[in-house]
């Protein structure tokens, strides 16, 4: 009998699925009545005999945003899908649009928003829509003035959400890295550069990328650091940077002495928050959106299906093996 259920579940599902037949169509043809066949679809998702895909570039995966939240502990998560994407490019573009959907969504709108810079950070701002908020503040909360031509994005970005949010932009004359601690410190005693600093710590919400362990940092390609010194980094234990500081898998700073001439807020600032918000896509940054996580830099995450589904993953064998030497 219950073989024969399952099976009936099985057709129910195929003709209302794919062959597009209402719940009485579907009743008159397998002679059952309409609750008998409701609650046959009913059995076959529960059983996963369905997968229900959706396509659309602003799709979220909703059951995985629930279990990362649980698993996680996170205030909120948001999940794009990656069915149907056609490369890395077109991935990040989908979770910068979430980024941006989520932003636009949030209540009550936060006053002033601090941001750090990068391609992710960039790519958001182009996807807000003109007047997304009514008079929202921007601050940078790192330093971001590019020693190269190419990676200049880190004034455009912040400008650009503030125009776009009919708020102001509160830039950070700084580069990110300086070469002696002496000039950061005289940097961040500077009046000017002091109340971008006071500003940035007291706004209501962050919003901020993390970038890999590679060559292909933002922070090589603005001409701070070298291959060689992110491969040194990744010697002593970096995954990754957050605001411009390398941190490793606990989410602790490798480096303190490129950490005391990192111009910006202290990661300690976006632990403390009530609203931090993280947008981290890609299999390079799987490990560094694990200690961004892990370590409760963020609490809310936008990601990748991918990327959710790694920490998801990660989290449940962490705690297995904590239960396991209890």
């Amino acid at each position: 009998m219950i073989e024969s259920d399952e099976l009936l579940s099985i057709r129910a599902a195929e003709l209302y699925y794919e062959d597009d037949k209402t719940q009485d169509e579907i009743g008159s043809i397998l002679r059952l009545t309409r609750w008998k066949v409701g609650r046959l679809l009913a059995q076959a998702k529960a059983d996963g005999f369905i997968r229900i895909e959706i396509v659309h570039p602003r799709a979220r995966r909703l059951p995985i945003e629930r279990r990362l939240r649980e698993t996680c502990g996170l205030a909120d998560a948001i999940v794009v899908s990656t069915a149907g994407v056609d490369g890395e490019d077109e991935v990040q573009s989908r979770v910068a649009q979430a980024a941006a959907d989520y932003l636009t969504a949030l209540r009550p709108v936060p006053r002033t928003l601090g941001i750090s810079w990068g391609r992710t950070l960039h790519e958001i701002s182009l996807h807000l829509e003109d007047g997304w908020a009514a008079g929202v503040d921007v601050v940078q909360i790192n330093g971001g003035v590019s020693l190269t031509r190419r990676a200049g994005t880190a004034a455009t970005t912040a400008v650009t959400i503030a125009q776009k949010g009919r708020g102001q932009a509160a830039l950070l004359p700084s580069p990110a890295i300086l070469e002696h601690r002496e000039t950061k410190r005289a940097i961040e005693s500077d009046r000017a550069v002091g109340a971008v600093l006071a500003h940035a710590r007291a706004a209501d919400a962050y919003l901020f990328s993390a970038g890999p362990a590679d060559e292909s940092s933002v922070l090589v390609d603005s001409g701070y650091l070298t291959a060689d010194d992110v491969a040194g980094l990744v010697r002593r234990g970096a995954v990754g940077d957050v605001v411009g500081r390398y941190i490793d898998a606990t989410g602790a700073v490798v480096d303190h002495e490129l950490d005391e001439r990192t111009v910006g807020l202290p990661l300690e600032s976006l632990r403390a928050a009530t609203l931090s918000i993280a947008v981290i896509t890609g299999a390079a940054k799987h490990a560094v959106a694990r200690a961004v996580v892990g370590s409760g830099l963020c609490t809310v995450l936008v990601t990748d299906d991918g990327t959710a589904e790694n920490l998801i993953t990660t989290q449940a064998r962490t705690s297995e093996g904590q239960r396991g030497s209890a």
